[in-house]
């Protein structure tokens, strides 16, 4: 691209965009435009490269243009587009549903679709309330989520979040729900994992103890939170969590829009502690980063409280344009059929264990507090005082002006308030993670003592 056509898409960009996420007067500043990719890296309109770090938000699985899934793109191009899943279905919607049910924990038998994270749990949602309304339990209406939840932007879904930086303004707009502790370990009192655990167990089960029979669903992200900073659940929290939903009657659903499809190491999340959740909420990976398809994947046991005379008024009335959108499910059964060819979970798997020896070297840097990762998935919490634990001054930004010099460097991540977050695409090799690594650490040394 040309000097001049780079500056008129700067140009248009300030005049015409807003960025998800973004406060713009930052973008004025320092304005991005991605041009094209392939494999790890990303191109800018200038013609820099840079590693994307974070999987262009935790999406991205075996690297950008990756030839299996452009192709399968291109061939249902051939076919189709796009036709409704509304009182019909499609030819790859309905493989892809068979397949998902294939690998998900034992007990999923169903899959709803939808086109982002945030309305798969806004499904879930709807799910979970008019069950026990089909069912008869009419007084089961509230939800239980854990303090630091981030299940998307959509009314339902930030509803069941609790990130006051992100939620606290449309406040107004929610409805109620129940709000547990989040097994922080690194600032729990205790600073033990097992002594966190057990804590935060005691007061969900005294939640539940009380307010159970009112409660249809507690919400959780599958064994790391991710928006609230990268926090790994300590060891049988979530084993923990599904016991007590099992004990007081009240649906599990758990998130692994993030954690899904082998960024943790396993294929989900819950296989982490033998987990299966009444509904499971998927995306991100399910495309392998290409196309924006969800699902809501749930028992039979909930499917069935649905079926019945239509006159009963137990239909599940709800449903987007593109629902089970053909490109995308093709892009998906391409992206599931590499998982197999290329041996995707094993190769994660070893190199995760990598992964953590080198992300142990961070430790060296006197303003890393805590490294926390679960597979792909890693968090690197910045702080003014690593004996006492004292976070940076907000308003200094440590965490965004950390990023900014990795971006300067040819790294691209974005922080969670001044945790650093590194997830890259899963195909990455040792080579390039080092690579990516090495820039991090180098950027942070450099922005913390400043």
């Amino acid at each position: 691209m040309t000097p001049n056509e780079h500056e008129t898409l700067v140009e248009l960009s300030k005049k015409r965009l807003w960025l998800p996420f973004t406060q713009m007067k930052d973008y004025d500043r320092d304005p991005l435009i991605i041009e094209r990719g392939d494999g790890v890296f990303v191109w800018d309109t200038q013609g820099k490269r840079y590693y994307d770090a974070f999987s262009s938000v935790w999406l991205n699985v075996h690297g950008h243009r990756k030839a299996e899934i452009d192709e399968a793109v291109r061939e249902q191009l051939n076919k189709i587009a796009h036709s409704t899943l509304l009182g019909m279905t499609n030819v790859p919607a309905t493989e892809l549903a068979d397949k998902l049910v294939r690998i998900a924990p034992a007990g999923i038998t169903r899959v709803f679709y939808s086109d982002s994270g945030a309305e798969a749990v806004e499904i879930a949602l709807k799910m979970a309330f008019q069950y026990w309304q089909n069912v008869g339990r009419t007084e089961k209406r509230k939800f239980v989520t854990m303090r630091g939840g981030y299940h998307g932007d959509t009314i339902g879904a930030v509803s069941v979040g609790n990130i006051d930086i992100f939620h606290k303004m449309y406040r107004p707009l929610l409805f109620d729900s129940y709000k547990v502790p989040y097994p922080y370990v690194y600032r729990h009192p205790s600073g033990d994992a097992e002594a966190c655990r057990d804590d935060c167990l005691r007061q969900l089960e005294a939640l539940l103890a009380e307010h159970a029979h009112e409660v249809a669903g507690l919400t959780v992200e599958s064994m790391i939170q991710g928006a609230a900073g990268m926090l790994v659940m300590p060891p049988g929290f979530f084993k923990g969590v599904e016991q007590l939903c099992r004990k007081y009657d009240v649906l599990l659903i758990a998130d692994e829009v993030a954690t899904g499809f082998g960024r943790t190491g396993p294929m989900f999340a819950c296989e982490h502690e033998d987990v299966t959740p009444d509904i499971m909420t998927v995306a991100k990976g399910i495309t392998g980063g290409y196309l924006p398809i969800a699902a809501t994947m749930t028992t039979e046991r909930i499917y069935e409280a649905f079926y019945a005379d239509y006159t009963e008024l137990k239909t599940l009335f709800h449903g987007h344009s593109y629902t089970g959108n053909q490109l995308g499910c093709a892009a998906a059964l391409a992206n599931l059929r590499l998982f197999e060819k290329e041996g995707v979970l094993a190769s994660v798997q070893e190199k995760s264990q990598w992964l953590r020896a080198e992300l142990s070297s961070f430790e060296e840097l006197p303003h890393v507090g805590d490294i926390r990762r679960l597979g792909f998935m890693a968090g690197i919490e910045l702080v003014r005082d690593r004996r006492t634990k004292e976070p940076f001054e907000w308003a200094r930004r440590t965490g965004y002006r950390a990023t900014l010099y990795m971006r300067e460097l040819g790294v691209l991540t974005r922080p969670l308030g001044d945790v650093v977050v590194f997830m890259p695409p899963l195909a990455s090799t040792k080579e390039e993670l080092s690579e990516m690594l090495a820039i991090m650490k180098r950027a942070i040394g450099e922005v913390t003592e400043q």
